[in-house]
């Protein structure tokens, strides 16, 4: 299969689709990769290493969408690209489609195959695509809120660990999930009073279990969570429910209960956010603020620490992007229901029910397309 790695053009986006031991094992069973020229370079990855792995490196992104048969990459394509797609080629990259109906419309107006990382399951019932990104989003998400905190960022002036003699920050943390375990580790190493809460029961106990008493767990109402509002310093929005939009948990009339000064994280901004008051923000103008509270939205927080992110990305994409060229994107989602699960539009159609619900779209199951092609 010819594979193709265009550089990522959303604002402050320096991963990239594949690192160059990604293209060797690709290569070593016989695919051809095409990069884009300086793809990889913001993160260390040359046209040397790609050339090295037995890619071969071409100007344009417009020759990438023109000639490769699969597409891997990081975020969700632009306008530009998605013009540029073409029936029957696959997409293999984060898509959220839940909160994109745009994007939605223009992935089916191609009639391309659009295989999303997010929505990639496991046996666990785990989502291995998605997790290394939530573990590196959520552990930013606490250097960005403690970074938010200082009074030069307009925030309360707060320092997340305290000093002797002076109390901590208190830090809220909805969701316990992969982002609001990661979230909740780093703020209690850096030695904030953290409240972390959950619908689940079950995993509430399992986080009691795993932390003991330095972290509190909490279940979540909103009452509850307005109680806690009025002393948090932090607040981290770490909910997800896998392809569908996320809950609003924060109302705008409950910002009034929070300090002037505070910080709001939405590290569920890519699938619309879990605060009424949020809206996507970029690494370039990462903030805005609504009646004093903070809020922290980037789209693509991992793109900060791009390397890393990059690095973790390929480990976890690699085994499935091998089976979509190894035996054709039919025959891998047939075998494989799991990565099955990935597929949210085939050919002109949309194929994933929760994204369907949110965007009142009518949708063809996965299995039933499926059939119709053999």
């Amino acid at each position: 299969m010819l594979i193709g790695i265009p550089k990522e053009i959303k604002n402050h986006e320096y991963r990239v689709g594949l690192t160059p031991s990604g293209v060797k094992e690709l290569v070593k069973h016989g695919h051809q990769v095409l990069v884009q020229q300086y793809a990889g370079d913001a993160v260390g990855f040359t046209a040397h290493h790609y050339i090295g792995a037995g890619a071969q490196i071409v100007d344009s992104a417009q020759e990438i969408f023109q000639r490769a048969e699969m597409i891997i990459k990081v975020k969700e394509p632009q306008a530009s690209e998605i013009a540029q797609l073409r029936p029957g080629q696959i997409l293999f990259t984060y898509l959220h489609l839940a909160a994109d109906p745009e994007q939605t419309q223009g992935l089916l107006a191609s009639e391309c195959i659009a295989i999303a990382y997010e929505t990639v399951t496991d046996a666990r019932g785990g989502l291995p695509l998605l997790a290394p990104m939530s573990e590196v989003a959520g552990r930013m998400s606490i250097q960005a809120g403690a970074h938010c905190l200082e009074k030069t960022q307009g925030g309360s002036g707060i320092l997340l660990s305290g000093v002797p003699g002076v109390a901590p920050a208190n830090v809220i943390v909805l969701g316990g999930g992969v982002v609001g375990i990661n979230a909740a580790r780093m703020a209690l190493g850096l030695g904030a009073n953290v409240s972390l809460f959950d619908v689940s029961l079950a995993r509430l106990k399992e986080l009691d279990t795993q932390f003991g008493p330095q972290l509190t767990t909490l279940f979540s109402t909103t009452d509850a969570i307005e109680v806690a509002l009025a002393s948090a310093d932090l607040v981290i929005g770490a909910v997800l429910i896998p392809g569908a939009a996320a809950p609003k948990l924060i109302s705008r009339q409950m910002l009034k209960l929070m300090k002037p000064g505070s910080v709001l994280v939405d590290v569920a901004i890519d699938q619309g956010g879990c605060f009424e008051t949020s809206h996507a923000t970029t690494h370039e103008s990462p903030t805005y603020v609504v009646d004093n509270v903070i809020h922290y939205c980037v789209a693509n927080m991992p793109g900060g620490v791009a390397r890393t992110a990059t690095l973790a990305l390929t480990n976890a994409t690699l085994p499935f992007a091998l089976a979509l060229a190894n035996k054709g994107w039919q025959r891998a989602l047939q075998d494989d229901s799991h990565l099955r699960n990935g597929l949210n539009i085939c050919r002109g159609k949309l194929t994933y029910a929760a994204v369907a619900r949110d965007l009142e779209l009518d949708y063809t199951p996965s299995e039933q397309l499926l059939a119709t092609l053999i």
